[in-house]
């Protein structure tokens, strides 16, 4: 009676914050698009796939979009011309990765980012069914020559219009998704960052900054951030960091992991990057695979562009 009744209370509440957030049929601007004007070639190919996070739902105009971010960002630090093509979809679940998988891969990128889970955990779909589908979308791409950074399930114990005790329902199921995206992410060949700084204590303490007006999703100053987070990692995948950031820094409290220690510990600690690595030439322990556990340097934020339609002519570098 007791379990029934506690559920009860968890449906209603649910309905209530659903309520309070409340719906809307706006489209988000595209940011598919050229970055890094009178920057050399050869481009940087990117496909950002996932849900509403991924799409920049919430914002107007494309510059406040994660993806004008992120392209932007990767052009500044890359010194190099940037293809970012999104196939997000808003209100996208980790199932509806395979159709934009399928997308994706039509136009070769060199990177595939991808948001995605928050959906999956307001509408209780089971962690393992989600990290499937997710495991499946990595695979595919790796397999294909794609790098792959996943952003996992940002904690949705932030969110203030969801009462407790569903917000604290809503903060272990989403920290226990990012944690099996993280090993599931890792096992199939990518790496995995975790987004708890998108909905984490920086932006509770913020909530009219970097929450936009439905109190749910990102404002535009929040998709900068989510994107700040993103872009060196994506640049580790590319092998575009400079060389002293090649190894692990004990006193950043970075190091090898086995990668579901490592994985509860990402999901706790917003910004964290896992990847898989070797240690004296095998990737698995006693305790499973062997990663890196990373906390990235952020770069300088850069003032994001609205996208090109089309290619300029190719800068020439000096010989």
């Amino acid at each position: 009676m007791l379990g029934a009744g506690l559920y009860g209370v968890l449906v209603a509440e649910a309905k209530i914050a659903r309520k309070v957030i409340g719906t809307t049929s706006a489209v988000p601007p595209d940011a598919t698009g050229w970055y890094g004007r009178g920057r050399p070639a050869p481009a940087i190919r990117i496909a950002l796939l996932g849900d509403s996070s991924a799409a920049g739902y919430g914002v107007d105009r494309v510059e406040e979009t994660p993806g004008a971010h992120l392209a932007t960002g990767m052009a500044a630090q890359a010194d190099r011309r940037v293809h970012l093509r999104s196939f997000a979809v808003v209100g996208a679940q980790s199932s509806a990765l395979a159709q934009q998988v399928d997308a994706a891969l039509g136009t070769h990128p060199d990177l595939a980012v991808v948001l995605i889970g928050a959906n999956d955990v307001t509408h209780t779909v089971l962690p393992s069914a989600s990290v499937r589908h997710l495991a499946e979308g990595v695979r595919r791409l790796r397999e294909a020559g794609v790098e792959v950074v996943v952003g996992t399930c940002p904690d949705l114990g932030t969110i203030r219009p969801i009462p407790p005790p569903l917000k604290q329902v809503a903060r272990e199921w989403s920290r226990r998704l990012a944690a099996a995206q993280t090993i599931t992410v890792v096992e199939n060949g990518g790496r995995s960052v975790s987004l708890g700084d998108v909905l984490g204590p920086e932006f509770d303490a913020a909530p009219a900054v970097l929450f936009g007006p439905d109190r749910f999703h990102p404002s535009a100053d929040g998709y900068k951030q989510l994107a700040a987070v993103l872009v060196p990692s994506c640049l580790a995948a590319l092998d575009l960091l400079p060389e002293d950031e090649a190894l692990p820094e004990p006193r950043r409290r970075e190091g090898i992991l086995p990668v579901a220690a490592a994985a509860v510990r990402a999901a706790r600690t917003p910004g964290t990057e896992v990847d898989g690595t070797e240690v004296a030439g095998n990737q698995r322990g006693l305790r499973g695979r062997w990663v890196e556990l990373r906390h990235r340097r952020r770069r300088p934020s850069t003032a994001a562009e609205s996208p090109d339609e089309h290619e300029e002519a190719p800068v020439a570098v000096p010989e």
